[in-house]
């Protein structure tokens, strides 16, 4: 079995590739579907997955897609399953396990994430559904004194027993501690509050038996807070992002997939690109965008079917950009090539 997390770890970060979060909850596709003026029904969910994972060549630089439960039990058009549809295009299908964010009990503006009861008997309901690695996120606020060791740790003690449940049903983990970057800190902040979550994180993982060679990390970039006077450059981004990882991820990590967070599309692409230029890294670099990944082909389809092409290029040519930024290759210019068609 841990031959099968290894190798399904690595190719979720194949070269050139990254992982699609379709995982939005129904509240929050609810929201990015306001936006638009879509109303957000079952079917009008499905249909804008299926525009997504139906998208011609996606493939080329997509490895995997995070769903969610109601859309790992949706179906194509033409009726086969979305994970069976995925995996025909060699598309690794993945799940979001955790059940969100809730206040943390005698700690006031912090959060727990919950969902580990049951968690054994619906990782085995998933992989019988077809998927073959899951996602369980943490959230940190950054604070003068925030997070507090007792939120870390009690994250990064969730985040394990999460980790080492799905290596036990054969379904490799990826673990999203995510530090928020809301607010006016500075990139050291970030960096330091980034530290401390990576530290408790690796050493719960290590004392509860989860081999880190079976599983993927999902951090956030370490970033000036978005509403700071004055906000850190690309290199700046690239440079203190690397430092942090390479103090406290073990290199037999396969790959680290950052959260693009609350940045903009063209910006998520930069930051990749910088730090995959600072390489060669012990770990792949890539991506598992949500948002950064799919505002474009949202806007471009709007809910209406004959905008499907137009959503599926949009999409398409995010998804282009970050393979790019993979290997350090992007460029902002790369960008006119949508206009271009």
């Amino acid at each position: 079995m841990s031959t099968e997390l290894h190798e399904t770890a690595r190719a979720l970060v194949a070269e050139g590739k990254g992982i699609l979060a379709a995982d939005e909850s129904t509240g929050t596709i609810k929201k990015r579907f306001d936006s638009i003026g879509v109303e957000s029904t079952e079917e009008n969910r499905r249909a804008y997955r299926d525009l997504l994972f139906t998208t011609p060549g996606a493939e080329e630089f997509i490895s995997g897609v995070i769903l969610y439960d109601e859309t790992i039990r949706q179906s194509a058009i033409d009726g086969t399953p979305f994970p069976e549809l995925l995996a025909s295009k060699g598309i690794i299908p993945g799940i979001k396990v955790d059940e969100g964010a809730k206040p943390l009990a005698l700690a006031e503006g912090e959060t727990v994430t919950e969902g580990l009861d049951g968690l054994r008997a619906r990782l085995e309901e998933y992989r019988g559904l077809g998927a073959r690695f899951a996602k369980w996120r943490a959230t940190y606020t950054i604070g003068d004194t925030l997070p507090s060791e007792y939120c870390i740790w009690a994250n990064a003690h969730a985040l394990a027993r999460y980790a080492a449940l799905c290596q036990e049903a054969g379904i490799v983990p990826i673990v999203e501690p995510e530090v928020l970057q809301d607010g006016t800190h500075t990139i050291e902040r970030s960096g330091f509050v980034t530290s401390h979550v990576l530290a408790a994180l690796y050493t719960e993982l290590f004392d509860q038996r989860v081999d880190v060679e079976g599983t993927l990390l999902k951090p956030n970039m370490v970033l000036s807070g978005y509403e700071a006077s004055s906000r850190a450059g690309v290199e700046d981004v690239a440079q203190a992002t690397v430092h942090t990882l390479r103090k406290h991820v073990p290199a037999a990590v396969p790959g680290i997939v950052f959260l693009s967070g609350g940045q903009s599309d063209e910006d998520a692409t930069a930051h990749l690109n910088a730090m995959n230029a600072l390489g060669p890294h012990p770990w792949q670099l890539s991506f598992s965008y949500g948002r950064a990944l799919q505002a474009p082909a949202l806007k471009a389809w709007g809910g209406k079917e004959e905008n499907i092409e137009a959503g599926q290029r949009a999409y398409y040519h995010r998804a282009k950009m970050n393979s790019a930024a993979r290997t350090g290759v992007y460029a902002p210019a790369m960008e006119e090539e949508l206009a271009a068609v």
